[in-house]
């Protein structure tokens, strides 16, 4: 049920119709693709699901951390992220996020790490943020 605190951030539709396993994704009208690699049985015709996970915190943020380097008026030139999705073992798993800032001193640099962990989309992976399902007959 929603109320007036409700508010739709993102919303993205994915069409599983291409075999094996390849998927068309309409992500707020912007069209992507999602797939297995070969060595899972997929094509691999677009990253894999974990990929498109990293995406979105990559994406989230250099996003962030240029917005605010840009309110700061700090010389940010840009923002470069790697991100490893880490499977040790069942029960242990983790996401490495190494942060390339260019143009910025030191001080500036340890400021937007702050910023970094605080963003939207690490906030809500780090929350594990609920998932509620339903199904639709076709």
């Amino acid at each position: 049920m929603s109320d007036d605190r409700d508010h739709t951030v993102a919303t993205a539709t994915v069409t599983s119709d291409e075999k094996p396993y390849g998927v068309r994704i309409d992500a707020g009208g912007h069209a992507l693709r999602g797939d297995e690699p070969v060595d899972h049985g997929g094509a691999d015709t677009g990253p894999a699901p974990f990929g498109l996970l990293l995406s979105g915190l990559g994406a989230c943020t250099a996003i962030t951390l240029r917005m605010y380097a840009e309110r700061q008026n700090w010389p940010l030139a840009g923002v470069d992220v790697k991100l490893t999705y880490i499977v040790a073992d069942r029960d242990t798993r983790w996401i490495d996020r190494l942060i390339t800032l260019h143009g910025i001193d030191d001080v500036q640099r340890a400021k937007l790490a702050e910023i970094a962990e605080r963003t939207p989309v690490t906030k809500a992976v780090r929350a594990g943020t609920e998932i509620r399902t339903s199904t639709a007959a076709a």
